[in-house]
């Protein structure tokens, strides 16, 4: 009985081997046919980001320099490390209410476990993860980041 048992799990452990050296197996005989490993930064230029990837956050501006963060900061909120920082201010609209909108939108990048939370929260769609992923800087601070551009303002018709 016991030794049954032995064999069978001398043979499944051979199995379970085989398996796993069918793929090693397979790099070593096409070695040279096929590039498996790309050279980065040799390959620049061909090199091709899925769409999902996750890099930076961006704020979407249009041609008019407008965009549609109106301040909730529900992105703020979403974010478990603190991120996002938003900074708001209010306005009077032309039939004196105020009104609140967004001052500055800071984004410390150093920060960021890139975790897309922020940017399901945003209910207007204001905020993307950008295709970046270079960010080496040798001063810190850099990587702060305020990310509505001078003089934008928020694009008529967002509520």
């Amino acid at each position: 009985m016991f030794i049954v048992k032995y064999i069978k799990d001398v043979a499944g452990g051979i199995k379970s081997l085989m398996t796993g050296m069918k793929l090693t197996g397979r790099y070593a005989i096409h070695h040279g046919k096929e590039k498996i490993t790309q050279q980065y930064p040799d390959n620049k230029e061909t090199l091709h980001l899925p769409e999902r990837f996750r890099g930076e956050v961006v704020m979407i501006h249009d041609e008019n320099n407008e965009h549609a963060c109106t301040g909730c900061t529900a992105c703020e909120l979403a974010c478990p490390n603190a991120t996002i920082k938003i900074i708001t201010k209010f306005e009077t609209t032309p039939d004196g209410k105020k009104k609140k909108a967004l001052d500055t939108f800071v984004y410390h990048l150093e920060l960021c476990t890139f975790c897309n939370l922020c940017i399901v929260a945003c209910p207007t769609d204001a905020i993307k993860m950008a295709q970046t992923f270079e960010h080496s800087v040798v001063d810190r601070s850099k990587l702060t980041k305020v990310l509505n551009k001078p003089g934008s303002k928020i694009r008529a018709g967002v509520e």
